[in-house]
């Protein structure tokens, strides 16, 4: 059978939705797809998963690098003013040295038939984590446990636990079948300590010393400033022919971690080290 082409002509209160529809692809088309559009010559924003495999990535960015485009994921998490006010805190040394960064996203949610609970919810934030750490501290290797109570053939409930350079260390719980919802990320250095509430209404940070200060609000428009932030740093991107924050590299950076934890679930939780770099890193 011949796909048909559509086109949504307007995108008032309903029209989004139409759209969303007829251009969900599954995850596992991702790759194919972007490849054909920059094989085409064209820019490209890839929501997540970015690929299903690291050499797929690579593939991604060598090819995105050898025609000069811009390749950019779309982890819209990092363009909230939240996480983008932690990564101006942690890069201008507030907290001190990074220690550990603890996050925790649960939610009683649709369990994917196409992927894990590891590639749904804990890419987000390991792009938030690739996102603020300062250089210097990408993650070498990487431990994880799941378990699947419900019988689905893949991890409903995860822990990933990363280790980082200089003794630090990161934690990341993720879970389909909790009855509350949870978004909290904990960032912990040497001076201060640096949570984010991400189900609080006015979207506060707040930054722990002796005291406590709060930091905000950032944000009361989540989703809305999140998706505005990615289409400004796209549109930026190409028009000052750089890598995007989230640009490829980073994309990839996730993916070695994502594609390393069913070797860790696989060795009983032991940390296994990630795939070696086969792409030169970009400046982030």
């Amino acid at each position: 059978m011949k796909p048909l082409g559509v086109a949504v002509i307007g995108a008032g209160h309903w029209g989004p939705n139409l759209a969303r529809n007829f251009l969900a692809t599954p995850a596992w088309t991702h790759f194919e797809v972007a490849l054909t559009c920059l094989e085409a010559g064209k820019y490209v924003l890839v929501e997540k998963p970015f690929a299903c495999t690291v050499a797929e990535g690579e593939k991604l960015v060598a090819t995105a690098q050898r025609r000069q485009l811009v390749l950019m994921c779309d982890h819209a998490y990092c363009y909230t003013a939240a996480v983008r006010r932690m990564r101006q805190l942690i890069l201008e040394g507030a907290l001190g040295d990074i220690q550990y960064f603890d996050s925790v996203p649960v939610n009683l949610g649709l369990v994917q038939p196409d992927v894990d609970i590891f590639w749904d919810l804990a890419a987000h934030d390991l792009a938030i984590l690739d996102c603020i750490l300062p250089d210097g501290c990408l993650p070498p290797s990487v431990g994880a446990q799941g378990a699947d109570p419900i019988g689905v053939d893949h991890p409903c409930v995860g822990y990933v636990t990363v280790p980082l350079t200089g003794g630090a260390i990161s934690h990341v719980h993720v879970n389909w079948l909790s009855r509350t919802k949870i978004r909290t990320t904990v960032v912990g250095g040497f001076r201060r300590t640096l949570v984010w509430d991400g189900l609080n209404p006015a979207q506060r940070l707040s930054m722990y010393d002796k005291g406590v200060d709060l930091i905000g609000p950032v944000d009361r428009q989540l989703p809305r400033a999140a998706l505005a932030g990615v289409v400004r740093e796209l549109a930026a991107a190409v028009r000052e022919c750089r890598e995007p924050l989230t640009g490829g590299t980073s994309g990839l950076r996730v993916l070695r971690i994502l594609e390393a934890v069913p070797r860790s679930l696989a060795a009983g939780g032991t940390v296994v080290a990630l795939q070696s770099n086969g792409v030169a890193q970009g400046a982030r």
